[in-house]
């Protein structure tokens, strides 16, 4: 068992108590642990109680409830537009020096993907909950599109096989 009747303090001054935690997880917790405690707390939380991912439509009314309080007001659809460019540089960024041919930056290594790829996220559903998408019926849309139009475009290209 991982972190068996210890305590870790974090740097928000609290101890958090992790019992009986698989050792299956245990690779998993210590990344997350490393990059982030509030998210190992939610990993923990969620693998332990075993809670579903929040669905697109969950994640809309979640974020439109956090820029309605929180955030004050949304920005215009064209300060969004520049801000989504700006976090999809960010994971470029990364992916470029972490899984490219660049060499990664020091400055660049504590850098998060998953986080990184959460603000893009976070910026598509602003820009959908403003202009009126409703991600998860566009998502629907969009996947019965690609499997008419490539059920058989990608398995017979010549160029995916090993």
């Amino acid at each position: 068992m991982l972190l068996e009747g210890r305590s870790h303090s974090n740097s928000g001054g609290g101890v958090a108590d992790f019992r009986e935690i698989p050792s299956s997880a245990s690779s998993v917790i210590q990344t997350i642990f490393q990059s982030d405690y509030l998210y190992l707390i939610k990993f923990v939380h969620n693998f332990l109680f075993m809670q579903p991912s929040p669905s697109l439509h969950d994640l809309q009314r979640e974020i439109d409830k956090w820029i309605t309080t929180t955030g004050v007001r949304y920005f215009n659809e064209l300060t969004n537009m520049a801000i989504l460019t700006e976090e999809v540089g960010e994971v470029a960024r990364i992916i470029a020096r972490r899984y490219g041919e660049q060499s990664e930056k020091e400055s660049d290594k504590s850098k998060n993907l998953g986080d990184e790829l959460a603000d893009v996220l976070f910026v598509v559903i602003c820009l959908a909950n403003q202009t009126g998408v409703d991600l998860s019926a566009a998502m629907d849309h969009n996947l019965h599109k690609k499997n008419l139009r490539d059920s058989e475009r990608h398995i017979n290209n010549p160029k995916l096989r090993y």
